[in-house]
């Protein structure tokens, strides 16, 4: 058996940064930047205003009170999107909107509740009924003022190669004026269940059998490490059958099967991928998790990585959690995969008896200012629910018999 860390490392030295394709960039959601992005303008391009009001001379509204207004001859009015055709003079204002372009002379906006105009007056119609206005308040110089440039100058580097790009990001770049960007492909994961008794869910069970869930868990973890999952159905445990399945999927850019990877007699992963490719390593000094196997098959020129998850649902989950969403990371250029770890209390006794590493289901929680990791129930392989309830895996290491109550034990955060 190897370690957790070999087992890692072993697989991330395999795969492969996708190629580089130019995507339309709220497709592009999630995915990592390829090239360096930076801006062509200066955002904002123009000084503006950050609000409603009147654009102003602060030296006007010297000494300006409730009790004794400093009044100001409107001279027009500007709403975002357009350039004021003129320029702001001594005992002068304009009426302006959020975002307009600050006229030539004004340094500062007035809100407009810091003036006497009345409430619910309409855009348009005030400046045509009234010429002057009441400043109620003095201005400093740049109130409410968002001057050119203060986000984004141009020619500054926005976005780093290698960054994700999550919805903020995406903003900056429709900010930008870019419609496209270029990013590393998200990779395709054929996705292979194996065993006489596994049946797709829809079908009815005969005696014997179980509905096929990891395909489907499987699946949507790799949909959310960003990869595009392709399910190939079931293969029976025959070497012919599980053969042909798998070169359907050898055109993929990552093949992850289930089961067929332990000793049994029907386990036959393991001949297919010796007869067909070659086989890296296929036990790991952990649980649950320990039939692990991983390799590689040639089709076309091409290697394609194959890693074999064990058959029990929470071996499959927890093993992909920790060799597969790496892979895929490291594939979509991404080399943030790690998962935050913290200590935290165990609630309840963690054994360890076989010297392996242990990742438990745990539900992780704040309690009077310190984290504390309760199990979520019986700890078997097979036992689904446990997964789905977990936010974390509490690992212990090989070299620790037992954790009790009340010992702090290190916590993996899921969610």
């Amino acid at each position: 058996m190897i370690s957790v860390e070999e087992a890692l490392e072993r697989i991330l030295a395999h795969v492969r940064v996708m190629y580089v394709e130019e995507k339309p960039i709220l497709d592009a959601l999630y995915q990592v930047a390829a090239e360096d992005i930076a801006s062509g303008m200066d955002i904002p391009a123009l000084d503006n205003t950050a609000m409603d009001g009147y654009a102003v001379r602060a030296a006007d509204t010297a000494g300006a009170s409730e009790t004794t207004p400093v009044g100001l001859r409107v001279i027009g009015e500007l709403a975002a999107g357009y350039v004021f055709d003129g320029e702001v003079r001594a005992g002068e204002a304009v009426r302006i909107m959020t975002g307009a372009p600050m006229p030539r002379g004004s340094d500062a906006v007035v809100p407009f509740e810091e003036t006497d105009e009345p409430s619910g007056r309409g855009f348009g119609s005030f400046a045509k009924s009234r010429d002057t206005v009441g400043v109620l308040k003095a201005a400093n110089a740049g109130a409410n003022v968002r001057y050119a440039a203060e986000d984004v100058r141009r020619g500054q580097e926005i976005i780093p190669r290698g960054s994700v790009l999550h919805p903020a990001r995406i903003g900056v770049l429709a900010s930008l004026g870019k419609a496209t960007v270029r990013v590393h492909r998200r990779p395709v994961v054929a996705i292979l269940s194996t065993g006489d008794e596994v049946v797709p869910p829809g079908e009815p069970l005969s005696p014997g059998q179980l509905y096929d869930s990891n395909t489907y868990s499987v699946a949507a973890m790799v949909r959310a490490s960003g990869g595009v999952p392709r399910r190939l159905g079931i293969a029976r445990d025959t070497v012919e059958a599980l053969t042909a399945k798998l070169r359907e999927g050898l055109d993929a850019d990552m093949l992850v099967t289930s089961a067929g990877v332990s000793r049994g007699d029907y386990d036959v992963v393991k001949d297919v991928l010796a007869n067909e490719g070659e086989i890296d390593f296929w036990t790991v000094r952990m649980r649950p998790g320990k039939p692990l196997a991983f390799g590689a098959f040639t089709s076309g020129g091409r290697r394609v990585p194959h890693i074999g998850l064990p058959g029990n649902p929470v071996s499959s989950m927890v093993s992909f959690e920790l060799f597969g969403r790496p892979a895929i990371y490291k594939m979509l250029g991404r080399d943030d995969w790690q998962r935050p770890r913290l200590r935290a209390i165990a609630d309840e006794a963690i054994p360890n008896g076989d010297g392996r590493r242990v990742f438990a289901r745990a539900i992780v929680s704040m309690r009077d200012g310190r984290h504390h990791a309760a199990l979520t129930g019986p700890q078997g392989s097979g036992i689904l629910t446990s997964m789905a309830q977990a936010n974390a895996l509490a690992v212990v290491p090989e070299d620790v018999p037992l954790v009790r109550a009340g010992d702090d034990v290190e916590v993996m955060l899921l969610d």
